[in-house]
Order: C-alpha cells, then sequence, then structure tokens
C-alpha cells in the first residue's frame, strides 16, 4: 500500500523524481545538473509510480498510469547583443539625402523573446549629421559635402529588450563620393620655372573626366598671357639699333624715342615706364625731333617701325591721334607726312612736293584693324615705296585702302618740324602749339630712309623669347590636329579620343629661350568645349585657371680689368697711329650661386656662396667716356680703323666726349675691338696727362660693369714744361700729405693754423729735396728714351709700367755707399716681394729699368723696408702723373 520509486521514462533527462512519503505517494522532481535554457527551453517526459511489491527481482511491482509531464526552462538576461559585422562600410554622393545609407545588425544569444531580441539602436559618436532607427538602418540628417568631409567614422551600439547594450561598438564608415562634374582632373596650379631650364610640360598628369558622357569631339585652346610684361611677352630688352643689328636689318635706322641721355635730350620730358624704352603718352605730351636727325627730304624708299599699345579713344568725337608728324615748323600748317591713329584706324599721310611730281597721288593710306584699339602690345612695320604702301602687323602683310588722291605739295622754304606723339601746328594759330595728342604707349619708334625691310628682318625684330611648346610632336597621334598663334602664346588642339586629347595636353609646355628671363607670373588659362553624339555642346567643361612662376636668374657680374696706368713719350702720341689705350683689356662675368657642400655642418653651410667661374652671354654697348674736359678735335681724338668692325654684329660712333661701340656681341669681340682704340694728339705740349673710364652694358643698362678708370701720362723730353709741371704739383696740398718720414710723421703741416718756424723750413726743404730728386728722374727717363728709341715699336708694351702701387726711392747724389753685392741681394728680395702684388708683367719692366738705369732706381714696398734703408730719403709719387 505504499509508494516505493517513481521513474521517468525517457533518453538522458536531467531530471529525476524522489519520493518525499511512502504513505502519502508524495514526491519531488528535481534536476539532475543545471539547466540552460539556451540549450533546451522546454523539456517533455512520462513519469510513473511504482509500488513496494517488487520481489527480489523487480519485476512483481504494480505500477501506476503515464503521466505527462512539461517543463519550460524561465530565462536568465545573460548575453550582451552582438554586431554580426566588425566593421560596416557604404559610399554615398554628396548632396542627397538617403532614406536608408545601410542596415547594422545585432543578435543576442538569450533563449527567451524578452532578453534576445534588439529592441534599439543607438549612434554613440556625436556631432555627425546621421540617424539610426530601432531597425538598424542608418540615415544621413543633412546633404554631405565632399570638400567638406572625404569619409566620416560613427560609432554605433544595440539595446536588447532587457536594456542590456552591447560590449563592444561597431564602426561605421560612411565614404562620400563627389558628383561626378566634368573637367580636368589631376592639374597644378602653379607651375615653377627656373632660367635656363628649356622646355617644362604644364600638365604632366593631367586628364579630363566626362562622367561617361557620349562624347564625340573635344575642342581645347591654351592660352599664354603675358600682355603685361614688357612689350607684350619677354622679348629681349635691348634697345631697337642692337636688335635690329642682331635681326640682320639693313643699317641706317633712326631711333626716334632713344632713352635719354646728354647726345639724345628730347624724350628726356616724357613719361617713361619703369622699363626705360616704352614712353607713356597721357594726351598732354610730344616730343621735337631735332634737326638733322633726319633727312629733310626722305627718299621714295623708307620704312617707319614701332611697338604700339593703344586703347579705345577717349571722348565722344575722336580725334586724330599722332604717332608720328613733319609738319611746316612756321606761317603755315601743312603736314608732309604723319602717321596716325583715328577711330581704331591706323593712317598714314604722305605728300609729295610738286617738283616730284605733278599728277593725282594717293596721299592717304587707311587700315582697320581690331587690334589697334586692343590695349595689347603690337608691332608695326609701314614699308614705303612709293605710291605702294604696306603694313606689317605682328609679322602679317595687310594692304591698305585709298581715302585721298590728292595733288603733291607746292613746295616752299618753310623749315618743318618733326614730332612724336602729337603735331605741331606752327601756322592758323596765334601762339604755334602742339595738337592731335596721343594716349597710349609707344617703343623703338625708327624711321630708315632710302631702304624698306624684308619679310623675314620683321618676323624676327617682333618674335617673342618665351611661348608654348610640344615636346615630341611625332608622339601627338594620328587624331590630333593642332595650331599656334605666330607668337606661340595661344595653341588650340582637337581630338575625337579623350585618352589621345589628354596624351597631347601632357606634352604642352613652356618655354623661354632668354638667359635672363623677366621675373614673375605667366597666367595660364586653358579652354575647352566637349561635343557629344548628336548634340552640339552637351558637357561644359570649367576653365583652368593657372599660372607659371618665372624665378629670377643669377644675376652676372660684369667685370673690367687691365693695365690702369701708363706714360708713353709725347711722339708716341703724336705719331700718326697714336697710342693703343687699352692693349691688356679683359672682360670677365661670373656668377654667383648659393650652394651648400655636403661635408659641411648644419650651421656652416649658411651663407658659403660659391663663386661660378667665368658665364659666357653677350653685351650691347661699351663706353671708353673722357674725364674732366673733353677732348679738343683741333689737337686731339680717339680712333678705331672701322676694319676692325668687319665680321662683327658691332657699330661705333665717336664724339669728343669719348668713343661708344654698341651692338648685340660676345665679350670676346667687344675685347677685340677695344684692344684697337688709339689715342692720337698731335700738340701734347699743353697736356700733361688723359685720364678715361670705360663701362660695359648688358640687356641696354639693366647689368652694367664696373667703371674702370686709365689714366695716360704724356712724357714731355723738354726740361721747362717738365719742371713747371712738377712745381705746379709742388704747391697742391695732397701733395704734401703723400710725403713720408721713416722716422716720424709730420702733422704740424696741415694741423697747426701758424706755421712754426719747423714748419717753414721744412717745407723749404721738401722744395728743395723735389727739386734735387726731379734732376736726378729727369736724367734717369732721357737714358731710358734713348735706349729704346730704335726698338720703339717692337717694345711697345715694354714701357707701359703702373706705379700706382710702388714707391720709388731715388739717390740723387749718386752716391751709394752699400758693398754691390748686397745691393742686388735687396733688390732681388723687393722685386720678390713686389711680385705678389703685381701682375709678373709689371714686375719684369720693373727689372728691365732697373737695369738700364745702372741701379740707381729701387722698386721697393712702401712698407717693407730693412733697417738700412730707414736712412735714406723716400717719396711716393703715386700723385705724379708721369
Amino acid at each position: 500500500g505504499e509508494i516505493c520509486a517513481f521513474k521517468i521514462h525517457g533518453q538522458e533527462m536531467p531530471f529525476e523524481a524522489v519520493v518525499l512519503n511512502k504513505t502519502s505517494g508524495e514526491g519531488r522532481l528535481r534536476a539532475k545538473s543545471p539547466i540552460d535554457c539556451e540549450l533546451q527551453k522546454e523539456y517533455t517526459f512520462i513519469i510513473q509510480a511504482y509500488d513496494c511489491g517488487s520481489g527480489p527481482s523487480g519485476t512483481n511491482w504494480k505500477k501506476s498510469h503515464k503521466a505527462v509531464v512539461h517543463i519550460q526552462v524561465k530565462d536568465v538576461n545573460e548575453f550582451s547583443p552582438a554586431f554580426k559585422e566588425s566593421v560596416y562600410k557604404a559610399t554615398v554622393t554628396e548632396g542627397k539625402i538617403y532614406d536608408s545609407i545601410l542596415q547594422v545588425e545585432a543578435i543576442d544569444e538569450d533563449c527567451s523573446p524578452q532578453y534576445s531580441q534588439i529592441c534599439n539602436y543607438e549612434i554613440v559618436t556625436t556631432d555627425v549629421p546621421f540617424a539610426i532607427d530601432r531597425n538598424g538602418n542608418i540615415r544621413n540628417t543633412e546633404k554631405l559635402n565632399y570638400d567638406k568631409e572625404h569619409q566620416y567614422e560613427i560609432m554605433v551600439t544595440a539595446f536588447d529588450c532587457g536594456q542590456k547594450h552591447a560590449t563592444e561598438d561597431v564602426l561605421v564608415r560612411v565614404h562620400v563620393k563627389p558628383v561626378c562634374k566634368p573637367g580636368w582632373q589631376d592639374w597644378n596650379k602653379r607651375i615653377e620655372y627656373k632660367p635656363g631650364s628649356g622646355s617644362i610640360p604644364l600638365f604632366p598628369s593631367i586628364h579630363l573626366e566626362t562622367c561617361d558622357g557620349p562624347v564625340s569631339s573635344i575642342h581645347t585652346t591654351i592660352e599664354l598671357q603675358t600682355n603685361y610684361i614688357g612689350k607684350g611677352c619677354d622679348r629681349e630688352t635691348y634697345s631697337e639699333k642692337s636688335l635690329q643689328k642682331l635681326c640682320g636689318a639693313s643699317s641706317g635706322a633712326i631711333d626716334l624715342l632713344p632713352s635719354p641721355s646728354a647726345t639724345t635730350n628730347w624724350t628726356a620730358g616724357l613719361l617713361m615706364d619703369n622699363n626705360d624704352m616704352i614712353f607713356k603718352f597721357d594726351g598732354k605730351q610730344g616730343a621735337k625731333i631735332p634737326d638733322g636727325i633726319v633727312p629733310k627730304n626722305l627718299t621714295d624708299q623708307f620704312t617707319i617701325t614701332l611697338w604700339m599699345k593703344h586703347g579705345p579713344s577717349p571722348g565722344l568725337r575722336a580725334e586724330k591721334e599722332t604717332i608720328l608728324c613733319n609738319s611746316d615748323k612756321t606761317e603755315m600748317n601743312r603736314h608732309h607726312y604723319a602717321l596716325y591713329v583715328h577711330n581704331c584706324r591706323l593712317v598714314f599721310l604722305l605728300r609729295k612736293d610738286f617738283d616730284q611730281a605733278d599728277t593725282f597721288r594717293p596721299a592717304e593710306f587707311h587700315w582697320k584693324l581690331d587690334q589697334i584699339c586692343d590695349k595689347e602690345w603690337h608691332y608695326y612695320v609701314v614699308n614705303v615705296e612709293f605710291p605702294v604702301v604696306t603694313l606689317y602687323m605682328d609679322g602679317t602683310t595687310y594692304e591698305p585702302y585709298l581715302v585721298t588722291n590728292d595733288w603733291p605739295i607746292h613746295p616752299s622754304h618753310i623749315a618743318m618740324q618733326l614730332t612724336v606723339g602729337a603735331c605741331w601746328q606752327g601756322g592758323e594759330v596765334t601762339k604755334p602749339r602742339f595738337a592731335q595728342y596721343f594716349h597710349g604707349s609707344l617703343a623703338s619708334l625708327t624711321i630708315r630712309p632710302g631702304k624698306i625691310e624684308s619679310q623675314k628682318v620683321i618676323s624676327c625684330l617682333q618674335a617673342c623669347k618665351e611661348g608654348l611648346d610640344i615636346n615630341s610632336l611625332e608622339s601627338l597621334g594620328q587624331g590630333i590636329k593642332y595650331h599656334f598663334n605666330p607668337s606661340q602664346s595661344v595653341l588650340v588642339m582637337e581630338g575625337d579620343d579623350i585618352e589621345n586629347i589628354n596624351q597631347a595636353l601632357r606634352k604642352v609646355s613652356y618655354i623661354n629661350s632668354r638667359q635672363f628671363p623677366t621675373a614673375g607670373v605667366r597666367r595660364l588659362k586653358v579652354s575647352s568645349k566637349v561635343q557629344c553624339f548628336g548634340e552640339d555642346v552637351c558637357i561644359s567643361i570649367p576653365d583652368i585657371d593657372a599660372y607659371v612662376m618665372v624665378f629670377q636668374a643669377n644675376e652676372p657680374k660684369i667685370t673690367i680689368s687691365g693695365m690702369d696706368h701708363f706714360a708713353r713719350p709725347a711722339a708716341q702720341f703724336e705719331s700718326e697711329r697714336g697710342v693703343i689705350l687699352l692693349p691688356d683689356i679683359r672682360i670677365v662675368s661670373t656668377v654667383t650661386k648659393m650652394e651648400h657642400p655636403v661635408g659641411l655642418k648644419e650651421h656652416d653651410r649658411a651663407n658659403k656662396p660659391v663663386l661660378l667661374e667665368e658665364m659666357l652671354h653677350n653685351l650691347d654697348f661699351c663706353d671708353i667716356l673722357v674725364i674732366g674736359t673733353e677732348l679738343d678735335p683741333e689737337q686731339e681724338c680717339l680712333e678705331l680703323d672701322h676694319v676692325e668692325l668687319q665680321g662683327k654684329r658691332l657699330d661705333a660712333t665717336n664724339s669728343t666726349a669719348g668713343y661708344s661701340i654698341y651692338g648685340v656681341d660676345s665679350m670676346h669681340n667687344y675685347e677685340q675691338v677695344l684692344r684697337q682704340i688709339r689715342y692720337r694728339n698731335w700738340y701734347t705740349s699743353a697736356t700733361f696727362d688723359r685720364k678715361f673710364r670705360v663701362k660695359c652694358s648688358e640687356l641696354n643698362g639693366r647689368y652694367t660693369s664696373n667703371e674702370f678708370n686709365l689714366e695716360v701720362n704724356i712724357l714731355h723730353s723738354s726740361n721747362s714744361n717738365f719742371m713747371d709741371h712738377v712745381n705746379h704739383m709742388i704747391v697742391q696740398p695732397q701733395f704734401l700729405q703723400s710725403v713720408h718720414h721713416p722716422e716720424g710723421t709730420i702733422s704740424a703741416v696741415h694741423n697747426s693754423v701758424v706755421p712754426s718756424v719747423a714748419t717753414i723750413v721744412i717745407i723749404i726743404c721738401v722744395s728743395v729735396l723735389i727739386f734735387i730728386i726731379t734732376l736726378g728722374v729727369y736724367r734717369i727717363r732721357t737714358a731710358h728714351q734713348h735706349s729704346s728709341a730704335d726698338n720703339e715699336g717692337s717694345k711697345e708694351n715694354e714701357m707701359d709700367w703702373d706705379d700706382s702701387a710702388l714707391t720709388i726711392t731715388v739717390n740723387p747724389m749718386e752716391k751709394y755707399e752699400k758693398p754691390h753685392q748686397t745691393e742686388e741681394e735687396s733688390e732681388e728680395e723687393d722685386i720678390e716681394d713686389e711680385e705678389e702684388d703685381t701682375t709678373s708683367a709689371e714686375s719684369d719692366e720693373s727689372e728691365e729699368e732697373e737695369e738700364e738705369e745702372e741701379e740707381e732706381v729701387i722698386v721697393q714696398k712702401g712698407d717693407k723696408q730693412n733697417v738700412t734703408r730707414r736712412e735714406q730719403l723716400e717719396w711716393d709719387n703715386s700723385t705724379l702723373p708721369y
């Protein structure tokens, strides 16, 4: 009647049933091991009760009916949510609002719906333009901008319904993609150019983005804008005369707008650009060309050339604006020939005299050109072969149309006035004045009588030294058409394949062939048009605005050197050939660069200039100027055989103020010509010395040399003349300053207001001493002249001597009490000392003179005197001109 056991039927159930009270049949069902909901949420099994009537073999007991047991496992929130991915990525296009950019998803391993479901997501990162909903969908809350931010990184967490959040937040990367904008990609706004670099590519890695448009052809224009540099581009800033020589133009051009100087002073009052060869006319100024500069009657053939920059004429009624005008100086107001601008037309007026022809002839020649009023520099050449007049503008020919046929002018004896920038109104007004003023800029205005220029020379004169270039023309490809304008500042390319156009544009370069280019910015503009299939222009390509930065070239230092002091007998100056002034002149040009040798430490590297050796470039003029009173044409002159200029691009002009050699040529050629210039003086008795100054220039004075001074002394054979000159030198106060005293200095001579007795005695002694010394020197000179008279021509250079750095000690009493051997040793020592500071040639000359003068003159350094010589009298002749 008792219950002895409960039995569970089922495979390996983690439960067991135990009897609590056999009599009442009460029992308990319990777990044998921990139960995990995540492994199994519920169990179902059968249980039976057994009585105690079982036999020894356990076969006779009775069992109850089967009861079904259902067990449900209650969940504990033991797991945190975890995201399925470690990183989430998405890409969005700028400027759009998305409903959902991407979805994040987390899971929870808890078994119950309450703890296993993700109830919420949250963005942890603050201040980001994104939001997330309960399902994990991320959206942007504002339009994104690629330029502002290329990529966003945000952290997201998740919560289950038990409010337990994920142990690790997840990273979400959102890339912002720019809206596809058609245009050129991968180019630099600034391109740097160092002088001497040759040709450098402007856009070496450029390519065109068309956003997958159906492109059929591309038209690209590259423009180099240099209108603000000099005369519209980096042309050589040589003078017009030098340029014409350089380009092989026929000689005889007359510069009507030269740089102001002593001989060309009519341009002094005009406004000038910072470049001293460009003249600005503001409608208030004109210049009168002096008589004799241009021939009164031009022949039937002549040429006018000029650079002009001109804008639209001011005012409602456009007045004539005179460039060049030849009109009556007084009484009447007839214009004989003129070049002027009127209503954006260039007009050339030419009226012949009646004695040349008495028939109707064309008198005005007009050209209407847009360039006359475009505020840019252009080069104009008017070639006159009367009655045919041709205009070349920027090298291109333009034929005129004739407005007036007129009778020739009746000849009269009224003087004519040639003017620039305005026309002279000599008649029809109470007071003669300028009229018809020019507004604009002019440069290099020349007139060449008797010759007209060839097309080749005109092209050379207006050629530009900088421009666009294409590296490797043959590799452009078959499908590319290209075209340069004449000055190579504009390049047009056309093609139907995008990749071919990309490759072609990568080959476009900037080149500047000037050795010393103008530093600064050169603006670049690239404009493009794209055509699509079946449409005119389907894609708009923005222009490229870039610039080339041209660096300053290392400036050359031009140095003139040579013998700067010599004396010759008067007879040589009076000879037919005269005396060569600069037999050993040397012109060198060096440039200093800052370089950092590898071996030096950082603080030692600073300011370590490395002087490079000679730099070869051209010069454009060298002047030999007379210092002091100008040459007297009655008795002296500078001469040069013009055969010396043959084969060189050089010309020369001569005046009483000096000699000028000009033209663009090498320093070597300038040296050769300068070494042949001679000074003649056929009345030397009135002249004791002449001083000259040599100065050279490159690029019209942009780089100038040092001022090399030369002093030439004339040695007179007349005793009285020589003595008078020396006595004249005695009274000059600087001579007293140059007297040296070995045992001490005499300062009272100049410092004392009241001269003492000692001072007067000293002056008398010095005067007597100088007189005695002069006799000695005179004897030496006379002996030297006699000994060298026979071989005067062959020993011309031997007679050159530079005594500016020497101290000459003379024993006028001819009593030299030292042993002969000691005297020679002393001389050798002194000569060796002298060679340290003078050239070997000068030292040799000093030795020869000592031998010929029987060792009466001892060459000696001023401060290196030995003890025995301090007893001798000593004087410095550096101020004497012999």
